[in-house]
């Protein structure tokens, strides 16, 4: 009795190529990406045609290779910091990839020692992307315990917009009775903000955040120049402390007008900019969550939006309130609409 060949046949290999990648595509994550590229010839050949990817940095090892040694972006010394990203991204660890084999024959991997290896060496391989994010394992600016520092920024070839939020304090109660800034809250900074340090430690803030996204910025260039077909890029952090987005736009003024670096570093020359500040000593939200000494600074360079009439206006409205999620957005959008300083910062 002779058996029915169809028993034998692997159905998975009727699902059209087209199918695959749309599932791979929704995976999108690097890591799982290279395990799928070990299943079968015919996934090896796909996973270098995904649209989607994601990129998840979890391992940095040290310059001269020592995997042991971990840096921590966190670290309490400001004078590596950045120092530290730029390790961080020239030396990502993605194990997974050390199986994926080069699709135009033999057994050779795409990215041996994978740990020598830049993310941009890793990306390499995927000639077709147009959706990338990365996400690095720590925030870049260390503070102090209850302190909370968010921003976001968007650029193209040089910073266009840039939100930044912090507080003193973030808590699920009432604010306590030694809150910032204790004097009736009128809408007004109270002079207490200039005298206790208020106004310096803000200050801190937003040089520290614009240095943090023009690094990130910077480093991104050979990634960008590599992927042609990129659509959108988001570099994040695990800590959700800072987020860096480049549209569809922004990356095409990025390929077309040349990178201006800073002189004292290896980042992006953050150019002469005009800044929103808004603050509120105490911000009560739903939920109980409350929020103290919370400022919220918008920065746009200098010259930009303010001949653009009212949809230039709803634009930087909109990336405004739109910058952050959850209890942090409610804190965007009741500070828009208090009192607002305006500051000018040089370039650097």
């Amino acid at each position: 009795m002779q058996s029915d060949p169809s028993l034998y046949r692997d159905h998975f290999d009727r699902i059209p190529d087209s199918l695959v990648l749309v599932i791979f595509n929704k995976l999108a994550d690097i890591q799982s990406l290279g395990r799928c590229s070990t299943v079968s010839k015919r996934f090896n050949s796909l996973v270098p045609l995904v649209h989607d990817v994601f990129v998840k940095i979890d391992h940095v090892v040290s310059i001269d290779g020592d995997s042991d040694e971990a840096l921590s972006l966190s670290s309490p010394k400001p004078r590596n910091l950045f120092a530290h990203l730029l390790r961080l991204l020239l030396f990502a660890f993605l194990r997974p990839f050390h199986n994926l084999q080069n699709i135009n024959g033999g057994k050779k991997p795409l990215l041996p020692q994978l740990s020598r290896h830049s993310p941009a060496r890793v990306l390499k391989n995927f000639a077709h992307v147009h959706n990338l994010r990365i996400e690095l394992p720590a925030g870049d600016i260390g503070t102090e315990d209850g302190v909370f520092l968010k921003w976001t920024a968007e650029f193209g070839s040089t910073l266009q917009n840039c939100v930044i939020l912090g507080g003193t304090r973030m808590e699920r109660r009432p604010a306590s009775a030694n809150l910032e800034g204790s004097v009736e809250d009128n809408g007004s900074i109270p002079e207490s903000f200039y005298t206790n340090g208020g106004l310096k430690l803000r200050v801190v803030w937003t040089i520290s955040s614009l240095i943090a996204a023009s690094t990130r910025h910077y480093l991104l260039r050979q990634i960008i120049n590599d992927h042609p077909t990129l659509r959108s890029l988001v570099l994040t952090d695990a800590d959700g402390q800072g987020t860096l987005i480049m549209g569809a736009e922004q990356l095409k003024e990025f390929r077309e007008k040349p990178l201006t670096a800073s002189l004292s570093s290896n980042r992006t020359q953050v150019p002469a900019s005009n800044m929103k500040l808004r603050y509120a000593p105490y911000l009560e939200l739903a939920e109980g969550m409350g929020m103290q000494g919370v400022t919220l600074v918008a920065i746009k360079p200098a010259g930009e939006g303010t001949s653009g009439g009212n949809s230039s206006r709803k634009e930087a409205e909109a990336f405004i309130c739109g910058a952050f999620d959850g209890p942090f957005r409610a804190a965007v959008k009741a500070l828009v609409k208090r009192r607002t300083y305006l500051l000018e910062m040089n370039g650097f």
